[in-house]
């Protein structure tokens, strides 16, 4: 019973430690919430309920495009740079794990060096090679270098869920006649799920939340993202309007927090895949 008391205890305490440092953020977040639904005068204190901090859903802004289309450059830039980094991903993951070829070694090294890199070192560069291919203030463009950015650890979180599996399973199906491109879509992938979800949801939220790359390879209006947008509404800190900046944040991290709820299942179980000692 003294040990079951002193272990209560101690997750009580524990749990007041973890309140008292998560209370800055929370605090931050009700004042999001409460301002973008309130009237913000003497700077930024929040005062009585009113909508039309969210005109900008039917009013827009001026001189810039509609919030939806702008919704609709982030979600297509989240989405692609995703589908891109999955499938180039799971496809060298698997040639890393279970191939044998001359400078695997050396690209293993070399992918690690690529995600150490300070990829801000690279900005100037990333840009006249943006000119000169013609994708400067393209979303394709930024799409390319996000995806490429990113593949590094995509590739090395792959090849964990790859070499998780069974060898037993492969050359089960590659004995039943299975070639390797058909034993990788129809053998390995369902038993890597968890791995491509995982990397899904973080590669999808690395997009959502890309400021950098937008802001510094886009300047056409038609190819704002929600956090380029963001940037702009602040401007000159002197003539804020606090009430249409509150709302349009709220408005950017509701997807983000939906996607993470009914997400959050494939996150807990990110070391789940592959079972070893099966057979097909």
């Amino acid at each position: 019973m003294a040990e079951h008391a002193g272990s209560r205890i101690g997750q009580i305490i524990l749990g007041i430690i973890v309140l008292l440092l998560s209370m800055p953020l929370l605090v931050m977040y009700i004042w999001l919430v409460e301002s973008a639904f309130s009237q913000i005068t003497y700077g930024i204190i929040p005062q009585g309920f009113t909508l039309s901090n969210w005109r900008f859903l039917w009013e827009g802004f001026t001189n810039m495009p509609s919030i939806w289309r702008i919704t609709w450059n982030t979600l297509v830039f989240a989405v692609v740079v995703a589908t891109i980094e999955v499938f180039i991903a799971s496809l060298t993951g698997y040639a890393l794990s279970r191939m044998k070829f001359p400078g695997r070694r050396m690209f293993l090294s070399l992918t690690l060096v690529l995600h150490a890199f300070p990829a801000v070192t690279l900005l100037i560069a990333i840009f006249y090679v943006l000119l000169v291919l013609g994708l400067y203030d393209t979303l394709v463009g930024v799409i390319m270098v996000k995806a490429a950015l990113e593949l590094p650890l995509g590739v090395w979180i792959m090849k964990g869920f790859f070499d998780n599996i069974s060898w037993d399973m492969e050359m089960s199906a590659l004995i039943d006649g299975c070639s390797r491109l058909r034993t990788w879509w129809e053998i390995l992938l369902p038993n890597i799920r968890p791995g491509i979800a995982a990397l899904s949801i973080f590669a999808f939220l690395s997009g959502w939340s890309e400021f950098l790359l937008p802001y510094i390879y886009t300047s056409s209006f038609e190819n704002f993202t929600l956090s380029v947008l963001l940037r702009r509404l602040v401007g000159d800190f002197r003539f804020v309007d606090y009430g249409l900046l509150t709302a349009t944040g709220l408005y950017y991290m509701m997807p983000v927090l939906l996607f993470f709820i009914f997400t959050q299942e494939y996150l807990l179980n990110i070391y789940a895949g592959g079972t070893k000692g099966t057979t097909v």
